[in-house]
């Protein structure tokens, strides 16, 4: 289930925290399809809704998914504690680092990170 809210005049399509693993370009493709639908220009998937591949950068999971989001001009947000992974991966921890200086992806801890953001 997901909901369309506006944080600062910003259409933001928030991906409830239960429901199917996304583990592919196929899943993320749906939520780019209801983002379109829907006028968001940002979806916020929960990381417990990722597949744990996502977090491992050698299976490319993460990198797909991002891509089709880059693709349909629309935002991704990964919202939520991921220290567990980032602890274990100095790449992953890197690739997150560079993601939340653009503008297309964002990892953030939680929706007043995501509302800081949306600000400004």
């Amino acid at each position: 289930m997901t909901t369309l809210q506006k944080i600062h005049d910003v259409p933001v399509l928030m991906c409830a925290p239960e429901g199917e693993p996304i583990r592919s370009e196929r899943d993320a493709l749906d939520f780019i399809g209801d983002a379109g639908y829907q006028g968001a220009q940002w979806v916020v998937i929960p990381a417990e809704r990722l597949d744990e591949a996502f977090f491992q950068l050698s299976t490319r999971v993460a990198g797909g998914i991002i891509q089709k989001f880059a693709q349909y001009g629309v935002g991704i947000i990964i919202l939520g504690d991921i220290s567990r992974h980032t602890e274990a991966s100095s790449a992953l921890r890197d690739f997150v680092r560079e993601c939340n200086r653009g503008r297309q992806t964002w990892f953030l801890a939680d929706v007043e990170k995501l509302k800081e953001r949306l600000k400004g």
